[in-house]
C-alpha cells in the first residue's frame, strides 16, 4: 500500500517539467553532469524531482536553504543510485545542512557502560551520515566538492555512501548487493584492496586512496566511492579490481564516461 501511494506521488511530482533553472545548476555545479548521455541526464533529472520533494530539508545554524544547495546535493546523492533499481534511499529522511564545519557534542558514557579504549576528542566534520538518523552535510565542503572536481574528494559522495553501507543493517563496507556470487567476489577483492592499504600506510606508502579509507571498511567503501565517480579513469588504473566491483554494484562505468567525454572535447 505505501509503496502504490510513493509511486502515483512520484508520477505526479515527474509530471512537472524540470526547472530550466535546475538544468543550468547542474551544468555549474556538477561536473560529472556533463560526462552523462541525454538518457542519463533525463533520468538522473527524474530521480532529482523526486528526491528533492520526497526529503526534508533544513537550513542549520542560520543557512537560507536555496535551490542551488538542494540540487547539487540531489544530483550528487542521485548520480550513485542512477542505475540502482527502486533505490530512493529509504534510510534518509532528513537532511541537514550547515554553512561551515561544526563540532558534534561530546561523546556522553552510559552509567553501565564500560570504556575499552579512550574516547575520540570531537572534531570538526564537513559531513555525517547517521545510522538511525538525519544525513549532515556541511555547505562550504559541498562547494569544495565542486571546486575540486576530480581531486577525489566528494563529501556528498561520501556520505550517502555510508547511507547506501547502512540499509543492510550494519555500517561494514558491504552494502545490500544482488546475490551470493556478488557477495562473494565483493568479500574476496575489498578484503585484499583494503589489507594492501593498511600495510602500505602503516610503511608510510604513498596510497591512491585517501589514507582515511584505512580507518575501517565502512571508511574505506565511502573513499572509494569518492574516487570511483570522481577519479574514475586514475582509479580504473591504479586498483583495476576494486574499481570493477563498484562498477558492478552501482551498475555504472565512469571511467568509460569520462573518456568518451575527453574524446568528444579534444575533437
Amino acid at each position: 500500500m505505501f509503496d502504490w501511494f510513493a509511486k502515483k506521488r512520484r508520477r505526479k511530482i515527474l509530471e512537472t517539467p524540470f526547472p530550466s533553472q535546475w538544468e543550468a545548476i547542474l551544468h555549474a555545479g556538477m561536473a560529472h553532469y556533463k560526462m552523462l548521455d541525454g538518457d542519463e541526464q533525463r533520468r538522473l533529472r527524474e530521480r532529482i524531482a523526486v528526491f528533492v520533494a520526497e526529503k526534508n530539508w533544513e537550513g542549520c545554524d542560520g543557512l537560507a536553504l536555496t535551490d542551488d544547495i538542494r540540487v547539487v546535493i540531489a544530483a550528487m546523492a542521485c548520480l550513485l543510485i542512477l542505475n540502482l533499481p527502486d533505490q530512493h534511499y529509504k534510510n534518509v529522511e532528513t537532511i541537514l545542512v550547515y554553512p561551515t564545519e561544526r563540532v558534534l557534542p561530546e561523546q556522553k558514557i552510559g552509567f553501565f557502560e564500560n570504556v575499552l579504549a579512550p574516547l575520540e576528542a570531537p572534531g570538526p566534520i564537513s559531513g555525517q551520515a547517521f545510522e538511525h538518523g538525519p544525513l549532515l552535510l556541511v555547505w562550504d565542503a559541498v562547494v569544495d566538492s565542486i571546486r575540486y572536481a576530480g581531486s577525489g574528494y566528494n563529501v556528498v559522495y561520501h556520505e550517502f555512501a555510508h547511507k547506501l553501507d547502512m540499509q543492510d543493517g550494519v555500517a561494514d563496507g558491504t552494502p545490500r548487493l544482488r546475490d551470493r556470487a556478488e557477495y562473494r567476489d565483493w568479500a574476496k577483492t575489498c578484503s585484499r584492496e583494503y589489507r594492501k592499504l593498511l600495510k602500505d600506510v602503516e610503511r608510510g606508502k604513498r596510497t591512491f586512496l585517501d589514507e582515511y579509507a584505512a580507518k575501517d571498511e565502512a571508511e574505506f567503501f565511502a573513499v572509494a566511492t569518492e574516487h570511483f565517480f570522481d577519479q574514475p579513469l586514475r582509479m580504473r588504473r591504479s586498483l583495476p579490481e576494486l574499481y570493477r566491483v563498484l562498477k558492478n554494484y552501482y551498475r555504472q562505468d565512469p571511467a568509460a564516461r569520462a573518456g568518451r567525454y575527453a574524446a568528444t572535447r579534444e575533437e
